[in-house]
């Protein structure tokens, strides 16, 4: 079987979301010079330190690159949201790693009250966990969104074949809870590597990062994490929180419940507007 092909019988497959644009230049580039290193590899053997160096820089690069969340360089990647006039005033707001059966409750409630719509990046294993919360996030007007099936921590020095496991398993296990088909993926922790592009366009998502940051999960001051959200804020960002892996503060209290009121109302006195990555599509 294909290392690419689908490890279940999918049936019709769905209408495509995103346009199948050519592959990076960077996959293009790499692939021509292993070609070029082995020509040179052939015409002039006695050199092979230097060909079998010239390869692993070629691999150092690409190890790099994935350890960098907002690059492109290893395909697209949404840390802004697109340049439209739709979203001119429009940020989004994305939270990782639920849902979580005490925390996400009360971010939803939170969010309905100030009247804000998120993109909620939820692990396929916790989902299947706690089935009503999948659905509740979709039902109060939310984004669910792919963020893996188990998170692992080895994901970004994944084959292809197990690539496609895990975020197809996540995909149709929320699919399945929600009714609806993710349409982006983030991988977890934002780690990747070349394998993943091609992996997404097979199951027709699209690769999200962020603009900015609060690392929430381990700073227990609002203020710190607020700060660091509104830093520069500007039209197109796209935040990142958790309510899953949720930092506490000094008395306990989920971090995000703490920072959310605070983002939410300054950015509207900078008159942004928050929508889901869904809403920002400039094809929608």
């Amino acid at each position: 079987m294909n290392q690419l092909s689908t490890p279940h019988d999918a049936g019709t497959p769905p209408l495509r979301r995103w346009p199948q644009t050519g592959y990076p230049a960077m996959l293009t580039a790499t692939a021509a010079w292993h070609v070029f290193v082995l020509a040179a590899w052939l015409l002039v053997p006695r050199a092979w330190p230097w060909w079998l160096a010239a390869i692993f820089a070629n691999h150092a690069v690409f190890t790099v690159a994935g350890l960098l969340p907002r690059t492109s360089l290893l395909g697209p990647n949404w840390t802004r949201l697109p340049a439209a006039a739709r979203n001119a005033d429009a940020i989004a707001l994305t939270i990782d790693d639920g849902p979580d059966p005490v925390v996400t409750p009360q971010v939803l409630d939170l969010l309905d009250a100030l009247h804000v719509r998120a993109t909620f990046f939820c692990i396929g294993e916790k989902a299947r966990r706690y089935p009503q919360l999948a659905r509740e996030i979709v039902a109060r007007g939310h984004a669910l969104e792919n963020h893996s099936q188990v998170h692992v921590h080895t994901f970004s020095v994944t084959f292809p074949g197990a690539l496609l496991r895990e975020i197809d398993a996540a995909q149709r296990t929320l699919e399945e809870l929600s009714g609806e088909r993710p349409m982006f993926f983030r991988a977890p922790a934002g780690l990747r590597n070349i394998f993943l592009e091609p992996v997404l366009r097979k199951l027709d998502l699209r690769l999200a990062a962020w603009t900015r940051r609060g690392y929430d999960t381990r700073e227990r001051d609002p203020q710190v994490v607020t700060r660091r959200l509104l830093d520069g804020l500007a039209p197109r960002d796209i935040l990142l929180l958790h309510d899953g892996n949720a930092a506490l503060t000094a008395d306990g209290k989920p971090l995000i419940l703490a920072v959310l009121p605070r983002v939410i109302e300054a950015a509207r006195k900078r008159n942004l507007r928050f929508v889901t990555l869904r809403e920002a599509r400039v094809d929608a």
